[in-house]
């Protein structure tokens, strides 16, 4: 048997209202219910996601800007490998 959840105002939030899209991808009616009811709460959850990933992403470069040149990867060029003529042997 389905039960009927309701907001705090008294509707029914089984169809969903503004935050339905979520009961399809896996969202119980009572965190809908939540959502229906203070949807601030999406709006913080959404800055703090972009927050963290802009820590993370200022992190990384301060990691990358001051590493050393020694901790940096250099290049390795195979030219020791090359034949003389310039082919590989499979092209000779």
């Amino acid at each position: 048997m389905a039960t009927s959840v309701r907001d705090a105002n008294g509707n029914d939030i089984n169809g969903g209202g503004q935050f339905g899209w979520f009961l399809k991808i896996g969202a119980t009616p009572e965190a809908v219910a939540v959502l229906n009811d203070q949807p601030y709460l999406f709006t913080i959850l959404l800055v703090v996601l972009v927050l963290v990933a802009l820590q993370i992403t200022l992190h990384w470069y301060i990691h990358y800007a001051t590493m050393k040149p020694e901790q940096k990867k250099k290049k390795k060029k195979d030219d020791k490998k090359a034949a003389p003529g310039g082919k590989p042997p499979a092209q000779r």
